[in-house]
């Protein structure tokens, strides 16, 4: 007899744009449940029963323990003290958003400029997610950029150390990847540049 477990998954940020496009699919397609945890948001992003909504600051909540996945949607510059709250605690499986440019990855033709040596924005990206891979944690780093419109198979993976060459991102491509990642445990100890094709 096999035994299928349903998954509970903390979404942190989940009413940000990103957050909230994965709880919807989230709900759509899987049999898991979603805590959507937010400062401010205290309604369901999607009314199901599968969806609890907590409020706090991810900066000193102390709940990441209780779940199998727990996904950081955040960004903005205290992105290093979430992560540095997150490192405290023993996370099953942590998925964290940083960003495209933080390793300095984007070649000059594209848009050097976004790189974090030319960026002082994506300082607070860079330096969380050094803490975040320093840590014990099972952890997958996602560096999407520019979360626009596109198809779900409107993608490329590019692995750290590897230079990118454009740098813009298909949400709806984007939020399923997220899915194949907790459905298969995949890129454990990675961090993965997530970009659409080039427009032709």
């Amino acid at each position: 007899m096999v035994i299928i477990m349903t998954k509970n998954i903390l979404i942190l940020g989940a009413t940000g744009k990103l957050g909230s496009a994965l709880t919807k699919e989230i709900v759509k397609t899987k049999d898991w449940n979603v805590t959507q945890f937010s400062r401010t948001g205290t309604e369901k992003i999607v009314e199901s029963d599968n969806i609890t909504v907590l409020t706090g600051d991810a900066a000193t909540a102390d709940i990441f323990e209780d779940y199998d996945i727990v996904y950081c949607a955040i960004s903005g510059s205290e992105l290093p003290e979430v992560a540095s709250n997150l490192v405290k605690y023993d996370i099953k499986r942590l998925l964290f958003t940083g960003a495209v440019g933080i390793y300095n990855e984007i070649i000059d033709e594209v848009d050097g400029k976004d790189n974090v040596d030319n960026n002082p924005h994506q300082v607070p990206n860079r330096d969380a997610v050094e803490i975040i891979e320093n840590s014990d944690i099972n952890y997958t780093i996602l560096r999407p950029e520019y979360l626009r419109d596109g198809e779900l198979d409107d993608y490329q993976i590019i692995l750290k150390g590897k230079e990118v060459d454009w740098y813009k991102t298909s949400l709806p491509a984007f939020v399923n990847f997220i899915i194949k990642i907790i459905d298969e445990d995949l890129y454990s100890k990675e961090s993965v540049a997530f970009i659409k094709h080039p427009e032709e």
